[in-house]
Parts: C-alpha cells; structure tokens; sequence
C-alpha cells in the first residue's frame, strides 16, 4: 500500500539528530520552561519574522489561549462574534466556543477552499470583533485583503496557521499577518512534533506578556497568579524534536512542491477538480486536495490499487453534534466541499515515481 503519508520514513532521516536531542533533554535534568523551549521559540520566532513566540501544548490551545487573553485585556467580551471558514476543521470552532465566543460561519471560495475579504465583508455585524482566517491544507488566505479590511472595521485577526508553517504572501510569512497566530506541531503537520505541541506568534508584547502566564496556570511568578491559567506548556522534549526538523523545513517545502505540481501537471481525469494555486509562495501543500462528485467510487478504486487516501473533512462543524444549534444553517459550499473533498498522498518522502503512480490511478478511474 502507497501510504498517505509515511510518517516513519519522515522522521527516519533525523534519527540520529532526534536520538541526540533526546540525550540532551534526559541528561539535563530540566523537562519543563527550559533551555530548549526557549530556543525554539526565539528560532520559530524568527522563522516566522514576528517578535515572539510562545510554546503550548496543542495548536487548539493556541488558538484558545489567544482569544482567552483578549479576554483578560479587555478586546474581547462573551457574547463578541468571531468569523471564520464555515468548511473549517472544528478545532478552529472550538476555540472560540470555549471562551463563550460566538462563531459566525463565512463560506469560502470553493476553488482555493480559502474564505476571502469579500465573504468576509458580508458577515461583518456591530458584534464582529474577530476574524479567523483559516491557511487550510497549506494555503495562505489572501492575507492583505483580509488585513486592510480588518483595519478599516477595528477588527482583531487571528491565524490559523496549523497547517501553513512556511507558506507566504509578498516575503511575509504565515503567522505574521495577524494580530496573533496558533500552529500546530502535531505530528502530521509540515513540521511535526513526536507527540501534541503547538505555538503562538504575535508582535504584541502585551498580548505575549499574558499568554505567557495564561500557559502556566496564569502565573508568571511561582506560587503567584496573575490569571485563573491553565497548563499548557510546550516541554523540553518536544521542543528540542521541533528544533531539529525546523532548519528542513524550507527543503521539505520544495519537495512538496514538486510532488504538487506533477499532480497539477499530469492529472487530467474530467471526473477530477484540482485545487487552484494563488501563487506558488503562498502554497505549502500540507495536504494535496482533489474534489471529485462520485468520491466513495474514487476511494474504492485508489484503494483497490493500493493508494492509500484520506477525508479532510467528512462533516463540517455546523453539522456535528457538538454543534447542534448550527445544523439549520444552509451553508452550501461547505456542504458540498466536505461532501466531495479527497487528499492523496502527499509529503517530503514521496517521490515523482511515487506521484506517478497516483496520478496514473486517478486517471484510469471511470464510472
């Protein structure tokens, strides 16, 4: 079988450099707010172009944390709407549900699966005092449309750059384009922790200030709350597995690439829609995304041929049950997105023999 992605293969070519990491943290003796976060953070920092960055636990929390200290500086208050991609992971919907945000769903533009300025303008109310923009499977929004609206409107911007970690807009980076930004490090993501982490970036310095705090039970001095916080620390393992991938990451990112322009090159199947690529900067191909109206039959034929593929997302928030008091809204784009979405193998290991494989399945498929 032709994984989707060969996670193990992945991080088999930094096993010597991870094993000695791992040394490094077991010998230290410090496992906690240590020497190897905060170098992270000062080299994701960078890599993003912001002034900081701080390290927690999951990239759902970013994104909490984030709102939640808005919160505590008196931005946001319960009740405040926050738009965001009504075809979204429901992690993004989480987030702002957890502080007693209230999500307003923008649909996106069904080719680039991004929401944009313009559908964000229409959903904008008295309420509005957030937007989420959502980089999904590797694409960067388009960023200074959305920023210029967002300052015309006094509007705070959030990314959700889990899944866009190097992706860019005119030389500026995923992460730097908002107010604040959440990442990802799980481990399928474009850099991929051993286990759950995450970050957030920003240029705030108070906002950076009092998530510091808010991630370690509100307190920047021990025994010493400043906030009613909750632990969510990036630890020193993950951290020092996150510092030895990142200087790869521009290369894995070629690679990607590649692999994502003999797909756009070479599928030529009519049953098959290819995404649309802005540019290539602003495109990292986290995940290769084809939309296709008998996708059950794909599915079958592509496994029966060994090629392993995945759903990226089967249901959309506003049809979870979690989210019941959503499911009357029409949303026909989501809808149908989610209905017909389907990524194929896609990642740094692959090889062009690899994708042609792929390709070559996909073309063979008829009904």
């Amino acid at each position: 079988m032709l994984p989707f992605l060969d996670l193990k293969g992945i991080n088999q070519q930094y096993k010597q450099e991870l094993m000695q990491a791992f040394e490094r943290v077991l010998d230290s003796g410090w496992y906690i707010m240590g020497k190897e976060l905060s170098t992270f953070e000062q080299r994701f920092a960078q890599f993003c172009g912001t002034k900081h960055c701080i390290g927690v636990a999951n990239g759902l929390d970013a994104l909490i944390l984030v709102m939640r200290a808005w919160k505590e500086l008196g931005l946001l208050h319960e009740g405040d709407e926050v738009l965001v991609p009504s075809n979204t992971y429901i992690a993004s919907v989480l987030a702002i549900t957890e502080n007693d945000l209230v999500p307003v769903f923008v649909e996106p533009d069904p080719s680039t699966f991004n929401i944009t300025a313009m559908g964000i303008k229409e959903k904008i109310t008295d309420k509005t005092k957030v937007i989420l923009p959502v980089h999904l499977y590797g694409q960067l929004c388009n960023m200074a449309d959305i920023k210029e609206l967002a300052l015309k409107n006094n509007l705070l911007v959030l990314e959700d750059c889990a899944q866009a970690h190097g992706a860019m807009l005119d030389s500026i980076v995923a992460g730097n384009w908002g107010n604040a930004a959440g990442f990802s490090f799980y481990p399928g993501k474009n850099i991929g922790a051993l286990g759950d982490a995450g970050a957030i970036t920003t240029n705030d310095d108070r906002l950076a200030e009092t998530l510091l705090a808010l991630r370690n039970y509100g307190s920047h001095k021990k025994y010493e709350n400043l906030y009613a916080g909750v632990n969510s620390r990036l630890d020193e393992l993950q951290a020092a597995i996150l510092s030895v991938k990142l200087p790869s990451i521009e290369a894995e990112i070629k690679k990607r690439r590649e692999i994502a322009n003999f797909y756009l090159n070479n599928i030529k199947n009519p049953l098959i829609k290819l995404p649309r690529v802005v540019s290539e900067e602003m495109h990292v191909w986290h995940l290769f995304v084809i939309t296709c109206l008998q996708r059950e039959a794909l599915v079958k034929h592509l496994t029966d041929l060994n090629i392993q593929t995945l759903i990226h997302y089967p249901i959309p928030p506003h049809k979870q049950n979690a989210y019941k008091e959503y499911e009357h809204l029409s949303l026909p784009v989501a809808e149908e997105i989610h209905r017909t979405v389907l990524s194929i193998p896609m990642g740094p290991t692959l090889t062009l023999e690899d994708a042609k494989v792929v390709t070559d399945a996909i073309n063979s498929f008829s009904l």
